[in-house]
């Protein structure tokens, strides 16, 4: 009893000494180990359908875009599926480590470039997706014309999305570092004296930059752009155009607001730990490891909307699928039975050399009809020797220099 008394006394100054720390690299340490499990486990799971579920959008874009000309959408939508697929496969695993651990053994520069990347990504999907909502209204105004740019300005594009979404995170990295503190390896944010009032605005101005802002313009052109296919829509002659743009307007429109329900537990739980003042509640540690979770889960959601949305990604997935089950059965189409009548004679039912019906190429006379008409009629073995003598015997006369020396005893043989 007194151990346990002594445990639990210990536990209980173990959570008060780590209040007010600013933890970072998704470290958290937990004294439940429910949830050392369920986090570690919900991620994983996360990982696994957004892996499958990213790799057959990337696939699908490259395939349209080795179909023809990329253009400027499908540049933005291989840009965010890429985004997924780097949180899923480097940000993802870090975090399940550390919540299932108690200590931070994972090295200094993972501490320090934790953070930094997974909101680098998060930025640059945030900023793809107000491009993406650009591109569409751009389209939904004039269905009929591609919205097509030369691949330099979609690599401008791309490269000023990265280079911005990588500095707005800067501060991350440059305070984030390992600590001892009680006899633990942690990993905290470390903020000098001199650098808290920058570090006070940083928490306030970048959910606003990051956040806010780009989901404000996003939901603006994804606005208009609605607004743009309703208008349109008794007015256009080319209809195909018209509910193509309506279909990808609310595909991208799903996009936008399921990334900004499911990431925005996160943003509460980052103003709260930074404008968390001293005596004041912390916030709990099972509604920071699920926001965490939720802001991983948009890279699993993302793929399965382009799936089950897009009738273009639907029919490129049946092509594909068609494809495969013509390259896996290639012999499985041949063979054929062939109805009554059919003039078609399948290579399987040529006879060979060795039969006795069987007759070389250059033997058969007449029009390409005949075959049809042997196959319908099969001639008797003597009449066809008869008819094979009577085509010999003109061949061998027609070879023959003097005929009219053999006309009297040809005509002798006959009366024999």
């Amino acid at each position: 009893m007194l151990t346990a008394a002594s445990a639990d006394s210990n536990s209980s100054t173990m959570n008060v000494s780590f209040a007010h720390l600013h933890f970072a690299g998704g470290y958290l340490p937990s004294d439940s180990k429910d949830w050392r499990t369920i986090v570690p486990a919900l991620l994983v799971a996360v990982c696994l359908v957004g892996f499958v579920g990213n790799l057959c959008v990337i696939g699908i874009l490259l395939h349209s875009a080795w179909r023809g000309k990329p253009s400027m959408i499908h540049s933005l939508m291989l840009n965010l599926s890429l985004a997924d697929l780097s949180l899923l496969l480097f940000s993802a695993p870090v975090r399940a480590t550390a919540y299932s651990k108690g200590v931070w053994d994972l090295g200094w520069f993972v501490c320090k470039s934790s953070d930094w990347f997974i909101h680098t990504c998060m930025a640059a999907k945030s900023l793809t997706i107000v491009a993406v909502a650009k591109v569409c209204f751009m389209y939904a105004s004039d269905p009929a014309k591609h919205v097509s740019i030369h691949n330099c300005s979609i690599w401008s594009v791309l490269a000023a999305i990265w280079a911005v979404a990588s500095l707005l995170p800067l501060p991350e990295w440059l305070f984030s570092t390992t600590r001892h503190h009680a006899g633990v390896e942690m990993c905290l944010m470390d903020v000098p004296a001199v650098a808290e009032e920058f570090m006070s605005i940083f928490g306030k101005l970048y959910p606003l930059l990051v956040f806010c802002l780009p989901l404000l313009f996003a939901s603006f052109y994804f606005w208009r752009a609605y607004g743009q296919c309703q208008k349109r829509g008794t007015k256009t002659q080319n209809l195909r155009n018209q509910m193509r743009s309506k279909q990808l307007t609310v595909m991208l429109l799903s996009i936008a607001v399921t990334s900004a329900i499911l990431w925005l537990p996160e943003w509460v739980t980052w103003l709260w730990m930074w404008h968390l003042k001293a005596g004041g509640p912390a916030p709990p540690q099972g509604f920071i490891a699920l926001s965490q979770v939720f802001m991983f889960s948009i890279s699993s959601a993302n793929p399965l909307i382009f799936l089950v949305m897009s009738e273009e990604f639907k029919e490129v997935l049946k092509s594909l699928w068609k494809w495969m089950i013509t390259r896996k059965h290639p012999t499985a189409s041949e063979p054929q039975e062939t109805p009554a009548g059919n003039s078609q004679v399948l290579p399987d039912s040529v006879p060979s050399p060795e039969s006795p019906t069987f007759k070389p190429e250059k033997e058969k006379t007449g029009s390409p009809s005949s075959g049809k008409e042997k196959i319908e009629n099969p001639i008797l073995p003597d009449v066809e020797q008869f008819w094979h003598e009577r085509d010999t015997v003109p061949c061998v006369q027609d070879n023959d220099p003097i005929p009219w020396e053999h006309e009297d005893q040809e005509t002798g043989d006959c009366d024999k």
